[in-house]
């Protein structure tokens, strides 16, 4: 008996292996991430007195501003790194630019040198907060309280820590391991740099680059279970631009229709309903949900284990439900200043909006700025690039200092879980890509989600028992490399 399938059935036929397909590789995904136990509660000895140092270091106000070249705080801040760190200070060799520290650490020279880097400079801390933003108050629950607990005198005292431990330890690295500390980091300074051409010029080239960026946290993304390291291996590009409208001007008795400022409003809204960004699906975030979708709720689940159904309409629904997400995937503006006239009753002859972007690899910066461009053209606008720079180099998973990282890692938190990401912000190590290859971006400390929502806002805080764990890994990730 001959069995006639129509074109209908075979559509259906085709659907519903896909589904099945779909189904099975959702369900053999089992959880990978442990739940692992940081104890943030820790109240031993050596947690208590690295918060006390690190407390000292918060009490230090180091508040940077590109509209202020004084260096002083930032120099006295160096003398109290002195005294907390004696051996690391009569033992490597030290250079100061401008207020921004390098340190070299000499090894026995069997690898290429390593830098570890965290910055000391903090932004300004408005508000009203529970405990005062410069105390370095320690509440009952351990918790280090002050502007840059988090971003990022706590990384810095770890690294500082380890080497200073390691040399009392008698330790001699079998790189260089320089340390470096920029006091410009916040507003994209001269530090960082200065720090490089220095290291240009003294022919260095570096195997691995570790500097802030993501840290270890529970529930990265909403639906997803368990504990991740989260390391940045692609930084977006950035720019700052200006967009200018003009007129002849007038009285405000006598309006007229798009004016400058009517103008500019009519081509801000015009991006926030149509971005004219493309979205992607790139390998670090690609990586990113394939290393998550094991801990994932079952309908995740089944959208995250097939990007090879799902990855084209995810592209499109993700930027419209994370803000997060869809930074990840493409070129992001965001509208920050505005000026008009001065009189309250003239209508101004030129009035101009600035905008800060990051770029994504896929519509780098020369396409982006193009694609802005044109755009604001339509609406008689001018454009000013006030200042930009394209995204940097991706570090690949599979490269030797990503999978130390990992190694490191599972050894001072077993059970986490480790993803690749994309940095959204800008750090320093952008500008080691010159001298090296492999730019990582990771604190190795844990913090809760109140605390990654401190960040640049109020109520700052870490918990000091967080700190015993990152002072471990970087001597670890030191004695490895």
């Amino acid at each position: 008996m001959e069995v006639v399938i129509n074109s209908a059935g075979m559509v259906l036929l085709v659907l519903a292996a896909l589904m099945l397909t779909a189904l099975v590789r959702a369900l053999l995904l089992r959880p990978t991430a442990a739940k692992y136990a940081v104890v943030p509660m820790d109240q031993s000895e050596r947690a208590t007195e690295y918060g006390k140092q690190l407390s000292r270091l918060v009490q230090k106000e180091t508040v940077s501003s590109r509209f202020d070249p004084d260096r002083t705080k930032f120099l006295e801040f160096h003398e109290i790194l002195a005294e907390m760190f004696p051996l690391l200070h009569s033992t490597c060799e030290k250079h100061v630019f401008h207020g921004s520290l390098l340190f070299r650490w000499k090894g026995k020279g069997k690898h290429e040198p390593v830098l570890l880097m965290s910055h000391h400079d903090v932004v300004e801390a408005d508000g009203i907060w529970e405990h005062p933003p410069f105390s370095g108050d320690i509440d009952a629950e351990g918790r280090v309280w002050g502007r840059g607990t988090v971003d990022t005198k706590a990384s810095l005292f770890c690294l500082l820590t380890a080497v200073e431990e390691l040399i009392a330890e008698g330790c001699e690295p079998d790189c260089d391991v320089y340390l470096a500390s920029s006091c410009t980091e916040e507003w994209s300074g001269e530090g960082a740099p200065a720090t490089v051409q220095y290291l240009k010029e003294q022919g260095v080239r570096l195997g691995m680059v570790l500097d802030e960026g993501g840290m270890i946290l529970e529930h990265p993304v909403a639906g997803v279970n368990g504990m991740y390291g989260m390391v940045g291996v692609l930084e977006k590009g950035y720019g700052d631009l200006k967009f200018t409208a003009k007129s002849s001007g007038g009285h405000a008795s006598v309006p007229f229709r798009n004016s400058p400022l009517v103008r500019l409003g009519k081509f801000m809204a015009e991006v926030e309903r149509h971005n004219p960004f493309r979205a992607e699906f790139n390998a670090p975030t690609v990586e990113m949900f394939r290393r998550m979708a094991p801990n994932m709720s079952f309908g995740m689940k089944l959208i995250f284990a097939n990007f090879w159904l799902s990855g084209p309409l995810l592209k499109r629904i993700l930027p419209l439900v994370s803000a997060a997400a869809g930074a990840m995937l493409r070129t992001t503006i965001g509208f920050t200043m505005a000026k008009g006239a001065d009189g309250l009753n003239v209508f101004p002859q030129e009035a101009y909006v600035t905008a800060n972007m990051r770029f994504i690899p896929h519509q780098d910066k020369q396409e982006s700025i193009a694609v802005i461009t044109k755009l604001a053209e339509k609406f008689d606008l001018e454009t000013e690039v006030i200042y930009a720079n394209e995204s940097c180099p991706v570090v690949e998973e599979k490269a030797a200092p990503f999978r130390r990282l990992e190694e490191v890692a599972a050894e001072i938190y077993p059970g986490i879980g480790i993803c690749p990401y994309v940095m959204t912000g800008s750090t320093d190590a952008r500008y080691y890509t010159e001298i090296c290859d492999h730019c990582l971006r990771f604190a190795p400390l844990y913090i809760s989600g109140q605390q990654y929502q401190s960040i640049h806002g109020r109520n700052e805080n870490i918990y000091q028992g967080a700190l015993p764990l990152g002072v471990d890994f970087y001597k670890k990730m030191i004695q490895k490399s």
